[in-house]
């Protein structure tokens, strides 16, 4: 497996930039669903500053994935899909990575106008990136709980899509994002092959 993209597969760093990304989000979304209900203490603290620097670690995720696509390009889509299939795809992978901006970003505003500090896994503090206002702090929270909801969505609208056409359309669409050889063209079978004269 090569590096870098090739024409009809995915390399190495594209894939490791996708699966990694797609753990962080589920470690993002489990700590989120669950953090809120918990009573307030130190552990509701560190739960919280996790929360935060794992949605920093994406952000920076996203923007070196973003970097290695500009570089490395996009393999072409997989022969046969309609042209309405490929629109789609394209519209959802931008929006995911849209999303995948915008959540952490609208963490930090919230973080910042509701006058929170912000470490990165205490090593280090960012700094605030809007002064400190009730409405702003209202309103970035709003675009990041309904936010998150629509990057599960389209997350999950993805995952359904690929294993569509890896189990029912059986093309190479998820196998060219996992590691390891494309699928080749099965062997014939002996009973299909055509019958040859003896030499004799």
């Amino acid at each position: 497996m090569t590096l870098k993209n090739t024409a009809d597969r995915w390399g190495a760093i594209s894939q490791l930039l996708h699966w990694a990304a797609v753990l962080l989000i589920a470690a993002i979304a489990i700590i989120g669903l669950t953090m809120v209900d918990m009573n307030n203490g130190p552990s509701k603290i560190k739960i919280y500053a996790l929360h935060k620097s794992l949605g920093l670690t994406l952000l920076s995720l996203v923007a070196l994935r973003l970097l290695w696509r500009f570089y490395a390009g996009a393999p072409r889509p997989v022969a046969g899909t309609p042209h309405w299939q490929e629109r789609i795809a394209s519209l959802t992978h931008w929006a995911l990575y849209a999303l995948m901006f915008a959540l952490p970003v609208s963490g930090w505003v919230f973080n910042s106008s509701s006058g929170y500090p912000l470490q990165y896994f205490g090593l280090f503090n960012l700094p605030k990136i809007a002064q400190r206002s009730e409405e702003l702090a209202q309103l970035s929270r709003a675009l990041h709980e309904y936010g998150f909801w629509l990057l599960l969505a389209l997350v999950l609208a993805h995952a359904g899509a690929a294993f569509y056409h890896h189990l029912f359309q059986n093309d190479d669409t998820l196998r060219r994002m996992l590691p390891g050889r494309r699928r080749t063209a099965d062997a014939p079978s002996p009973a299909s092959l055509p019958e040859t004269p003896d030499a004799n």
